[in-house]
């Protein structure tokens, strides 16, 4: 299953629990083993990882809870031939 990035801003204390219920989101959802990621805190923006199709309910969403995204997440690999 793909899986992309949204950014939240949320208020202090941040956890991965406000951000999936201020998004409306499950735990089938959210990748949880990755968390919630801060990006800026002095900002209060964070991210999260979420399947494609919640990336853009949220991110559709006309509450406009997420504050952006959806955002590809590619794998990154080294460049080049092995050593």
């Amino acid at each position: 299953m793909a899986e992309v990035l949204i950014t939240v801003r949320l208020a202090p204390p941040a956890t991965l629990e406000t951000a999936m219920l201020r998004l409306g989101l499950t735990e089938d959802d959210v990748d949880t083993a990755y968390g919630l990621v801060p990006v800026d805190p002095g900002k209060n923006l964070y991210v999260l990882r979420v399947t494609e199709d919640a990336g853009r309910r949220v991110g559709d969403s006309d509450g406009g809870t997420a504050d952006g995204g959806p955002y590809s997440d590619p794998p990154i690999e080294p460049y080049g031939p092995p050593r």
